[in-house]
């Protein structure tokens, strides 16, 4: 059985997707009245120019229903099974409307909710992707993705709190306290939701060094195979720290570096990072 695998723009894999034979399809960006599609035609300094200049963050959408039924039927062909992976139903509608979209394809279109975002949903399509050159078959690797979906870390520091200020995420004192104390607090997915899992003080450098530190403390056991450092157009330098921290703690058999989409990059700015790998129970 030949089985396609396909993603929701947002897990950010970049140039992988054509490695990996990956189909890919795309949310929306509107700047102004203007339309673009995320990872085709739009990069994230445009986002940065357009906040910077109207002071208000970037509209995003989804795909609609009618858009997933389009998609599916086209990446069916040659294909005898498809699974797609969305982004968190707790994030977005997306997955709802895959799901409503799939039902039109007699069981042959199975929609996984990754309960993650960027490359934390990245994961777990190259894992799925992993098994269909393996050999296994859809049901198998839908059941295995659910099982490694649970421990999936997806997690990330940002440099600012101005984005998730401007999103409603971030109240104004916080922000200001934040910026005023050079406090970064530390995002996490916990069931398909972000939340705040703490805060470190100081530069960013120190911040992701003692973040990375606290990511291996808190998961002494992994999946060894791949890690991803995914992040919203940062620094080399501080890109440098995080990748030598990991090699420092770590031992992946790679690591993979990716930059945010402007999906991602809309919501949570300029200079986010985030060390991303699956855990062992």
């Amino acid at each position: 059985m030949a089985i396609r695998i396909t993603s929701d723009s947002t897990c950010d894999l970049g140039a992988l997707v054509e490695e990996r034979n990956i189909g890919i399809l795309h949310f929306q960006v509107n700047l102004d009245a203007n339309v673009y599609r995320d990872g085709e035609d739009i990069t994230p300094q445009d986002i940065f120019d357009f906040v910077a200049r109207t002071k208000i963050l970037p509209k995003t959408s989804a795909p609609s229903v009618a858009d997933y039924e389009e998609f599916f039927e086209e990446q069916l062909k040659g294909y005898d099974e498809l699974i797609h992976f969305s982004i968190s139903s707790k994030s977005s509608g997306s997955h709802n409307f895959a799901v409503e979209a799939s039902n039109s394809f007699n069981g042959k279109v199975r929609v996984i909710d990754s309960k993650a975002l960027s490359s934390g949903q990245g994961l777990l399509v190259l894992k799925a992707a992993d098994m269909r050159d393996e050999g296994k078959s859809a049901e198998e690797i839908e059941k295995a993705i659910c099982d490694l979906r649970e421990r999936t870390n997806t997690s990330f520091v940002p440099d600012t709190l101005d984005y998730l200020h401007k999103g409603g995420r971030c109240s104004s004192m916080k922000m200001l306290a934040a910026n005023i104390l050079k406090i970064h607090p530390k995002i996490v997915m916990v069931d398909g939701k972000l939340q705040q899992g703490g805060t470190c003080k100081g530069s960013m450098e120190r911040c992701i060094s003692k973040y990375i530190e606290e990511l291996v403390a808190t998961y002494p056991s992994y999946d060894k195979s791949r890690c991803f450092i995914t992040h919203s157009s940062a620094d080399k330098e501080l890109v440098d720290v995080a990748k030598a921290k990991v090699a420092e703690l770590f031992e992946f058999d790679e690591v993979i570096e990716t930059v945010a989409g402007s999906i991602i990059t809309s919501h949570c700015g300029k200079g986010t990072l985030g060390v991303l790998f699956i855990y062992n129970k």
